[in-house]
Formats: C-alpha cells, structure tokens, sequence
C-alpha cells in the first residue's frame, strides 16, 4: 500500500476488549471535527491538532456493551487514519484502522468507527504518531449497575494523560521533514499533564483536581507520549492500584509507579491528608536528560499551598531497572474479581495451556543510505510505500502461541498488539532461553495488551490467536514504528465463516497493490 509522504496517522488508545453485542445494547454517537489549533502545553505557543476545539480531547461517557459511532470529520490538509489501539475489534480487523488495511480519510470526509465497549471500560487519550501533537480525547466508561464482583467501587474515574513532550518534535509541520528523510524525532523538551506543565511554586497553577476530605477517588492514569516511560506520583498519599489495561489486580499500595509508552492503569487516591494543596508529579524514567512537571491537587476549603518538597523519583540506571522490574512483577490478576463477562477472571486457566509456537522478535536499529530504520529480527517495514507480503507473519486460528521479544539495545522498549490481550509472563535481563519458561508465571500474570522491555532483556507473554483477522504487531515508540518496527498478523479461519469474521465491508476503500483488484466473495 503506497501513502501521500505528508501523511499523518492518529492512534487512539483506548484500553479495553471487544466483547459481544446483545440486541438490547444502545448505541452512541458521537461527531469529531478534527482541525488545527494553537496549544501550548509547555507554556510556549505552537500549532496542535484538535477535536471539536479542545485539547485535550472530548470526553466519551458510556456503560458496558454500548455500541459507539464515531463520525470524524476531517478538516486537515493531510489524509487522516484513525486506529483504536486496546480494543480488539472482534471478527472485524477492517475497522482497526492500521495502515496496512484501511485507506486514511481524505478531507471533509466522513467516517463511522463502531467499537463495543465491555466492562470496566477505562479513560484512554488519543496521540498522533509519528507526526504528533499528543493527546486529544479522553474515553470515559463505567458500569451502569454495581458489579457483586467488582473489587472497587464502578466510579467515572478521573483521567489523567502524562507524557513527553517538544516543542518542535510536535508541530505538524517539522516531523514530516523527520520523516521523509527517515531521522529523529529528537529528545523531548519537557513532560505534560493533561495538556499543561507547571513548576513548584507557580502561583498561576490550576488545580488538576479538587479533593473533599475523607472521599477516595479513582484515577485513570496514561502514558501518551511518543518515547519516553514516565513515573507520577501524588505528594503525600499513597496509591492503590486496582486495575492494569482492563485487568483487575490484587490492589497493592505505592508510593511511585512506573507507565511505559501506551499504557494505562487505575489507581485510588484516599483524601486523608490534611486539608491544603498538594503535587501530582510526573517525571520522566531511563532518560539521559531527566524531565519532571507537577499538577496541583486541591482540597476543598483547604489552606495552605503545596511543599515545594516533591516525593523522590525512583533510582536510575542499572537499580531503577530493577526497582521497575519488582514493580512488574508486583502487579498480579485478581483471581476473584468479575472479568469482561460475568465470571471471575481466574477461570481462565492459561497456565495450563500447551504453547503451539514460540514467535521470537528481537528489536533492530540500522542506517540505510544514510536514512534511520527501525525494524523486527533485522527486517524492517517500508513505512510509507508498505508491501504487505514481506511483513506478514501467518498464525493459525486458535493456536495458543508464546511471543518472545529481545531487546539487545540501551533504550527501553513498549510494544502492542493489535486485536488481542495477552498474559505477560516474565520479564528478566539478559536473554531469553527455553530454561526461562521455569521462571513464568502461569497463575496470576496480567491480561494486558502492552509490555515494556527493558534495556539487555526479554519480555514473554501468551495468548489465544482467536480473533481472525489481519492485526498490527508494532513498537509504541511512534517514530520506530513508523520507521520499520511493526508487521501484522495474519490468522485466518480456513471455515471463511461469519462465525470467525467478518466479510470486507462493501464501502471499504482499496489502495496500493489491491486498488483495482476486485473484492473477495463475501462470507457466509
């Protein structure tokens, strides 16, 4: 498939699974008006891209099993595709809107996304890799009625956004330069919040939030940047962390916590402290020029400002890999608590699966020609000018596969799968050996959809290949992906039934290779 070279890719994150849909089910809809604008999250002036006006985004509210339509109106000067990152799209990967498969939206057009939310539907923003200009819509979801197995109270949970961010490196028009000649985005300028970066002791600070004394709220906390994993924290309370991409863990108290690239977690935060304001900070992590910024938390009728005194960051270099990789391990699957249907999430019983294939991928930088790639086991994919053959693994439906991924270079790696949720099993140093499934853990891992791989180590995790479709393997490190650190994968039911997927869309658009190739038949 061969894309305008002034493209720009928009990636949603929205962190939680496709389920089914019942005929009861409402349906939601929603129109975005996608236009240019000036933000300044930073505090300087500078183009951005938003959604009906606003920056960050507008906000989804809606209740498990809603059907959601989106009509996006696109009124850039560049095509526009737009992809639901975390949902999995069930039978339906004509709609995940990767590159690979959709054609991207042209101008003033009109495109309906659906997508099926499930329970514990969670906060998620919106970024635009590689061309970025950061996070743009907050999704918001909670259950209508109390769940008899949910472990917190289904409360609309605050969303929070934290990531990295430049000055240049965001603007619309200088990361097409990056691009086309295939170089760096370059280092981050500083960290946002929710659109905004404040120092200690600003007396023009808006309060991020307002606590009344006594309540415990419920945070939904994301990492949105484009390359760098962040560590946030809340001056003077602790953190209750309650659920990871969808999952609900054993609820464990922290003091800091570490989010990668794309992903999101909730946490609680009880107002016990006394009444007067208080830091959120945000810090970056595993970065040679270390960034921070602070929101401020107010009480009601509280009195006093915030201690300029901040919450330490954790340890760097070779002990802050190590704190990192305790924390992981540290988050585990609430065996009890309700999952996406109306069962405990331990019935699932992963561990006792036999694995059917082991998929290794080993992250790769390289020079060609004097342009930077990025690319899987030394292969890269094209970027713009995308073969689909070349980078296409095949699975076999309902396989039960183990994913390897190595990481032998000095950054930290995040990566994400379409259209699955996978167990994350094992994180370690080094590399990875059949020796090292002894040190899995098959009881209680995460159901996630992203993992970070740290600097000399490898990440495993498993999952169910039982989504037919076509789904988009990639780096969530935005200009890496965009450079060649992505491919899909391809499982197809040999029934070619409705029961496994959906047939084409008759309005979907072809380009590239395909454009003047007729459609295949349709499913039955």
């Amino acid at each position: 498939m061969v894309f305008n070279t002034k493209m720009i890719f928009a990636l949603l994150f929205l962190c939680f699974s496709a389920t089914c849909v019942f005929a009861g089910d409402p349906t939601l809809e929603f129109e975005w008006k996608v236009t240019y604008g000036t933000i300044a999250p930073l505090g300087v002036p500078q183009q951005g891209i938003l959604i009906n006006g606003q920056f960050p985004g507008p906000a989804i509210n809606c209740t498990s099993n809603n059907n959601i339509v989106v009509n996006v109106f696109n009124q850039l000067d560049e095509p526009l595709l737009l992809t639901w990152a975390g949902i999995q799209q069930r039978k339906n990967s004509w709609q995940d809107g990767t590159p690979a498969l959709c054609a991207p939206s042209s101008l003033e057009r009109t495109t309906p996304i659906a997508s099926r939310s499930r329970t514990r539907l969670e906060p998620t923003f919106t970024s635009l890799p590689p061309l970025s200009t950061g996070p743009l819509v907050v999704l918001v979801c909670s259950r209508s009625t109390a769940d008899p197995l949910s472990p917190f109270p289904l409360t609309i949970p605050r969303g929070v956004s934290c990531s990295s961010w430049g000055l240049v490196q965001q603007g619309p028009q200088v990361p097409k330069e990056h691009s086309r000649f295939c170089r760096s985005i370059g280092r981050p300028d500083g960290i946002q919040i929710n659109g905004q970066s404040s120092k200690v002791g600003d007396a023009n600070a808006k309060p991020l939030f307002t606590f009344e004394a006594g309540k415990t709220y419920r945070f939904r906390v994301c990492n949105v940047g484009l390359r760098l994993s962040v560590n946030f924290r809340v001056q003077g309370h602790t953190m209750k962390v309650v659920e990871v991409e969808g999952s609900h863990t054993v609820q464990n108290l922290y003091d800091s916590l570490d989010l990668h690239v794309g992903q999101c977690m909730s946490v609680l935060v009880t107002a016990d402290q006394t009444p007067k304001d208080y830091y959120f900070v945000a810090s970056s992590r595993f970065a040679q020029h270390p960034l921070s910024t602070v929101a401020v938390i107010r009480y009601a009728n509280g009195n006093g400002a915030a201690s300029p005194e901040l919450p330490p960051p954790p340890p760097e270099n070779t002990k802050g890999i190590a704190w990192s990789i305790s924390q992981f391990r540290s988050f585990r699957w609430n065996l009890t608590a309700s999952a996406a249907r109306p069962n405990p999430q331990g019935s699932y019983k992963y561990g006792k699966i036999n694995i059917t294939r082991t998929i290794k991928l080993v992250n790769t930088r390289s020079s060609s020609n004097g342009k930077l790639r990025f690319g899987i086991n030394g292969r890269a994919s094209r970027g713009r000018q995308v073969e689909v053959a070349p980078n296409v693994v095949n699975g076999t439906y309902r396989n039960f596969v183990e994913i390897i991924f190595e990481n032998h270079e000095k950054t930290i790696q995040t990566w994400h799968l379409d259209g699955f949720s996978f167990f994350a099993v094992a994180i370690e140093p080094g590399r990875w050996s059949p020796e090292k499934r002894k040190n899995y853990n098959l009881l209680d891992a995460l159901s996630r959809n992203t993992v970070q791989v740290y600097p000399n180590s490898w990440a495993a995790v498993m999952t169910t290949l039982d989504n037919a479709g076509m789904w988009n393997l990639r780096s969530e490190m935005r200009e890496r992906a965009y450079l060649g650190q992505q491919f899909y994968l391809s499982v197809v039911s040999e029934a070619r039934s409705l029961r496994d997927e959906y047939s084409l869309p008759e309005t979907q658009e072809l380009c590239g290779i395909v454009k003047s190739l007729p459609k295949p038949a349709p499913y039955t």
